[in-house]
């Protein structure tokens, strides 16, 4: 039987996706070193035949299937594996034991789907042809995971044994999202997102003297103001970009004027083009402002993930393989794409494929009222997580079999 014709996971298959779910959601860990999280993945697949191999930069593990019908093509599949620095606010039995960490973005579930995925595919190892690469990614919050595992060639290419695989695909959760939703849009999906830092520095002093004084502050906040009217002046509203200020911190006194302030913000856009000009505009708009006022502005941007961009024929592979597995009304085409950002676009710049949203609201429930991701209350109906695995199963299936035909 092939995955196309079942309509669920085994009762078997579910409950290890839950329990591996919920250990790694007690233990969350940071960043591009995840150990406990890499073990408890190594364990759950133990006794499947997988190839395993690790790099050197981070705990993320490619783990490859290889089918048993003949050579034929190489498939991706992604999941991540970090968590985000903050308090969990949830309740749950199996909450974060970790101060200060908490699974907030659906990582935990990502991994589990994507072991479940592993199970399902390596029962019917046999009757494949080509292979699969499960990617355990840790480091997607802000580390740049997916890069490292690139260099390191994990995923094989120029330098390596074997090439880099023919499709990538990645399953996010969407919490506040329909229940069981498959979504997904060709083009671009999520943003590029580099991180701004600004320094007016100036000269203080009394704050009831300010004619004695280069007062930083004012300037800062004209920054702030001329900084919205370069996105809305000079960037057509069809290829959209964001910029955030989202911290501002400068004095010590109400009565006493800072030498410097110090900001912190966000560049998002969805294209190359509108990325590198926000790189050269804004530190130029920043500086001149300042020097207008007689002050100096030291502008930093630090680089982030490039934009999330989806082949239009992996999205369409993905469509019709949802409306097969489960009803044509399972899957939404995304009208607009999110300005957050995401960084299996690295892959996704190396390799043609797509990264789809799940919706795990609670069953029955107004969706829209739901946490969102990067929330302390983030909940997850785990009765969606096998429809995930069985989705990221079908697609490595599908496309071993037919490549981007559907």
């Amino acid at each position: 039987m092939t995955l196309l014709a079942q309509a669920d996971c085994s009762e078997a298959v579910t409950a290890r996706i839950v329990a591996l779910r919920r250990a790694i959601h007690a233990e969350p860990e940071l960043g591009l070193h995840t150990p406990l999280t890499r073990d408890k993945i190594r364990a759950e697949l133990a006794d499947l035949p997988l190839e395993w191999a690790e790099g050197p930069s981070t705990t993320g593990l490619v783990a490859t299937l290889k089918g048993g019908a003949g050579r034929g093509r190489t498939v991706l599949l992604r999941g991540d594996m970090d968590a985000l620095a903050m308090p969990e606010e949830t309740g749950l039995d199996f909450a974060s034991t970790i101060p200060g960490a908490m699974h907030a973005c659906g990582h935990d579930t990502h991994v589990a789907m994507l072991a479940g995925a592993a199970r399902l595919l390596a029962g019917k190892a046999a009757d494949l042809a080509g292979e699969v690469r499960f990617m355990f990614q840790p480091g997607e919050e802000g580390w740049h995971g997916a890069r490292f595992m690139l260099e390191d060639g994990l995923l094989g290419g120029p330098g390596t044994d074997r090439a880099l695989p023919e499709a990538a695909f990645a399953l996010h959760v969407m919490p506040n999202a329909r229940h069981g939703m498959i979504g997904g849009r060709a083009g671009p999906l999520m943003a590029s997102a580099d991180q701004l830092r600004i320094t007016v520095t100036g000269r203080g002093g009394h704050a009831s003297m300010p004619h004695d004084t280069l007062d930083p502050m004012p300037v800062a906040c004209e920054i702030v103001s001329a900084l919205q009217t370069l996105v809305a002046r000079r960037f057509p509203v069809f290829d959209p970009v964001v910029v955030t200020i989202a911290k501002i911190a400068a004095g010590s006194a109400h009565n006493v004027i800072p030498d410097r302030v110090e900001m912190l913000g966000t560049m998002r856009s969805l294209s190359r083009a509108n990325r590198e000009r926000l790189r050269a505009e804004v530190p130029e708009l920043a500086q001149g402002i300042a020097r207008a006022h007689g002050l100096h502005a030291e502008v930093e941007v630090l680089e982030g993930f490039p934009v999330t961009v989806c082949a239009g024929e992996a999205v369409a592979l993905g469509e019709a393989l949802a409306g097969d597995l489960f009803g044509p009304e399972t899957f939404e085409r995304l009208e607009n794409p999110i300005m957050g950002a995401e960084d299996f676009a690295y892959v996704l710049e190396k390799v043609p494929g797509a990264m789809f949203f799940l919706g795990v609201a609670e069953e029955g429930a107004d969706w829209r009222q739901c946490c969102g991701i990067h929330s302390t209350r983030m909940m997850v109906d785990e009765r969606a997580l096998p429809k995930g695995a069985l989705f990221l199963a079908g697609l490595a299936e599908r496309f071993l079999a037919r490549g981007w035909e559907v």
